[in-house]
């Protein structure tokens, strides 16, 4: 007994033709997809790196200003300029 073929209607091929393109199409986006968030992630790092140093910078700095402000080189500036500290001149003021 030879069986035989069934020939598809022009509604079968369609549907084929239709499930490979939307297959094709989705394993496409995944890869695009995938592509993007590896893009992006590089990005994220990259600003993560540049705000770590960006915070070095700034705790640098913030060591400086305290070491500017400090009483021992207000007296230095004040004695270059011909200045002198005097504790009896300071006046505290309380509410």
């Amino acid at each position: 007994m030879a069986r035989q073929r069934r020939r598809k209607n022009k509604f079968e091929k369609s549907m084929i033709s239709l499930t490979v393109t939307t297959a094709f199409c989705v394993f496409v986006s995944l890869f695009f997809f995938k592509a993007q968030l590896s893009s992006v992630n590089i990005e994220v790092e990259k600003l993560k790196k540049d705000v770590s140093k960006q915070q070095k910078v700034n705790e640098s700095l913030t060591m400086k200003v305290n070491e500017l402000v400090s009483l021992e080189n207000m007296q230095l500036v004040a004695a270059s300029n011909g200045l002198e500290y005097n504790n009896n001149n300071i006046i505290v003021i309380q509410k």
